[in-house]
Order: C-alpha cells, then sequence, then structure tokens
C-alpha cells in the first residue's frame, strides 16, 4: 500500500476550534488548510458539511469551484470523500412533508457537487441525531438512497454508512444495500467506545468496509489522543489488512489543548503510518 497516497485527515483539523466543537467547518481558514497539509505532506482530505449555511459552503458554492480546484492542484491534495455532517443534524430520515423534500433536495445537490469534484465517498453518519430509531427511518433512509442507485452508479460514487450499530445489525443492515454503491465507514473510536470487539466486527462485515476514520475514544467516554483511549489499533490494523482493506485511513483525532494542530496532526499520522507500515 502506498502510505503517503491513503492517509488523510479530517477537513478543520489544521484550523482553530470552532464554538468548542471537535468538528466543523473552517469557514474562516479552510483555504489555508491546504497550505498547511501540503507543509505535511498529506495528498488527502475529508471534506466536511454542516447543515448550518449549506449553500455557502465552497464545496456547494459554484462559484468557489475554480479556487478549490486550484488550492488542489497548487498544494497536491485530493479530496476523495466528504462527511456530511449535515445529514446528521437533519436526518430526512426523521422528517415528512416539505422539509423533508428540502432536505432530499439537499442531498441531490451535494451530490452533484461530489460527482463535480471526483468526489467517491460520502459518509453518512448514523450516529448522534442522526441514529435510526425505529424501522419506518430505516425504510425512510433505505428507499430514498436505493432510489438514487443509478445516479451514483454513473457518477462513480459510493455511500458509506457510520452508524453505531452491533456487528450483527450492521451486517444485516448494509446487505439490504446494492455492493456496488454502498458501504461501510469504519470509525475505530466509536467502536472502541460502545464496547464492540474489533475481531467480531471486522470478521463480520470487514469486506464491505469502504472507508476509515482513524481516532481514540475512551469507552463511553470522549475522543482521546491516540494511545490515550481503548481502541485496540494493532487488532484493528492487523484485521484491516485481513479483510483487504485498500481505501483510505482519514485521521479523526482529538483536538490538541495547547491549539497545536499542526504539531499534533503530524504526531498522527506518523502513528498511522508506522502501523500501516508494520500490517499492510
Amino acid at each position: 500500500m502506498d502510505i503517503t497516497s491513503h492517509i488523510g485527515f479530517m477537513q478543520g483539523r489544521l484550523s482553530e476550534i470552532v464554538d468548542n466543537k471537535i468538528q466543523a467547518f473552517p469557514w474562516n481558514s479552510w483555504e489555508e488548510e491546504f497550505i498547511k497539509a501540503y507543509s505535511l505532506k498529506f495528498n488527502l482530505m475529508e471534506w466536511t458539511l454542516d447543515h448550518e449555511n449549506l449553500t455557502k459552503n465552497p464545496l456547494i458554492d459554484i462559484s468557489k469551484h475554480t479556487l478549490i480546484q486550484k488550492l488542489c492542484t497548487e498544494n497536491n491534495i485530493r479530496i476523495s470523500s466528504l462527511t456530511g455532517d449535515c445529514f446528521m443534524q437533519f436526518p430526512f430520515w426523521k422528517y415528512q412533508g416539505e422539509m423533508q423534500e428540502f432536505l432530499k433536495k439537499q442531498f441531490d445537490i451535494i451530490l452533484n457537487s461530489c460527482a463535480a469534484f471526483g468526489i467517491k465517498i460520502i459518509v453518512i453518519p448514523l450516529v448522534d441525531n442522526g441514529k435510526i430509531e425505529n424501522i419506518n427511518q430505516e425504510k425512510e433512509l433505505r428507499n430514498f438512497l436505493i432510489s438514487r442507485n443509478n445516479l451514483l452508479s454513473e457518477y462513480k460514487i459510493q455511500i458509506a454508512f457510520e452508524s453505531d450499530f452491533s456487528p450483527n445489525k450492521l451486517l444485516d443492515f448494509i446487505q439490504s444495500f446494492p455492493s456496488k454503491n454502498f458501504g461501510i465507514n469504519y470509525d475505530m473510536g466509536n467502536s472502541a467506545s460502545m464496547g464492540f470487539d474489533p475481531i467480531k466486527e471486522l470478521n463480520t462485515y470487514g469486506e464491505r468496509i469502504i472507508n476509515v476514520h482513524v481516532k481514540d475514544r475512551i469507552k463511553k467516554g470522549p475522543t482521546v489522543s491516540f494511545g490515550e483511549g481503548d481502541v485496540k489499533f494493532i487488532q484493528v490494523f492487523k484485521m484491516l489488512s485481513k479483510s483487504e482493506y485498500k481505501g483510505n485511513f482519514i485521521i479523526q483525532g482529538a483536538r490538541d489543548i495547547n491549539n497545536d494542530h499542526i504539531g499534533i496532526l503530524n504526531t498522527y499520522k506518523t502513528f498511522v503510518s508506522k502501523l500501516i507500515e508494520e500490517y499492510f
């Protein structure tokens, strides 16, 4: 595996913390992140989308597309995936009527923007406010997304679900979606926080994983710096290798309490590089 091309970072991790949130689109510094990423020899970024001011986000605002392309070219950065926090903040599968139709139209706008940039994976978080709470919500989500299956094929875009489902429940869930265009985003920190066994998880649905978020969390607790939580990194990377995972590793680590965002991200990058070298 070409380590450099497979390790990326979550947009916002090279910027100041916004409103005490661990993750948010960095409105005031998104352009500078490309330059900082280049200095750390990152070639890969996962874009973030919040629902607030969605249409003003540079990825959605057509007038900013040339600038994004320029920044990517000048700093040798690819944007191959997107985390749609907007879907978690306002999940269309939990609304009805006009609001639901509005949110579905937003999904299509996002899909078109991703196609324009060659983004290949859209992560839909089924956690926190986006958590599926009943069978009707699950059916609403599935029916709508499968109705977009042909468009996903045309655009060569895959949907990756991030969830808090148990391994068997997640397998049942993902098997109800076509494997070509739908897969799993494996967030090792969230799994550790739920107390899941990575060996059981990856033996159960490892072949459907198409994107990985690398972070550490304490069981039933917060995100912490790599090595300070309950993620069994060696087991996780061994199992991902056994599953013949060939996708990206997106660093989504805890923020630095001293605001040394470049320093901590560089430390995380070194940590992940060693694991890939060892097990891939």
